[in-house]
């Protein structure tokens, strides 16, 4: 695993370790950057299902202004915090050992904003798409800008209060591009 683009170009990340886990490819993260970047330079990014944090660190190297990383595992919060460290991001970064639904009990209305909300979950949690619902409602976890959705492909998620503005598909990986609704006509 490395960072594709921006400061840290070429940087190696330490990648996961165990069973089950699944890091994004770089056909694909290339792609996500590709659809995010006008939108990147200054955004507040939350890194959902964070893992390693390759991708909220890859939003830090291309610009972003800070990423909020979430992820309950210890093992791969170990490797995500030597990775912010190894690309010296650690004062843009704010990571929450907790899981999703958690951190979204937790979050308060005066939080700042997040622009970008990415979010990985496993292929397998049925349940993702709903919890998404459910955090969205709340004004802080509302992406200001967009959500991306990574998912697979036998999978049509919706997420209330926001519209899909588009999905990309990659072989058996596809992101889906959520807008808030009132940015209906706004193209990605």
């Amino acid at each position: 695993m490395r960072v594709i683009a921006g400061a840290q170009r070429g940087r190696r990340l330490m990648g996961p370790k165990g069973p089950g886990l699944r890091p994004t490819s770089d056909r694909v993260k290339e792609a996500l950057f590709s659809i995010l970047s006008p939108r990147l330079v200054g955004a507040r990014v939350l890194d959902l299902y964070a893992g390693t944090g390759a991708i909220g660190i890859e939003a830090l190297s291309r610009g972003a202004g800070h990423a909020t990383f979430v992820e309950p595992h210890a093992s791969s919060l170990r490797v995500l915090r030597a990775n912010l460290e190894r690309c010296g991001f650690g004062g843009q970064a704010t990571v929450h050992p907790c899981t999703v639904a958690a951190f979204g009990k937790r979050s308060t209305a005066s939080a700042p904003a997040y622009d970008i909300i990415f979010a990985d979950p496993p292929y397998d949690d049925e349940g993702a798409a709903a919890l998404l619902s459910t955090l969205t409602r709340h004004p802080n976890l509302r992406p200001r800008d967009a959500l991306v959705l990574e998912h697979g492909s036998k999978v049509e998620p919706v997420i209330d209060g926001l519209t899909l503005v588009r999905r990309y598909r990659y072989g058996d990986t596809v992101l889906s591009v959520f807008r808030p609704q009132q940015e209906e006509s706004h193209a990605p």
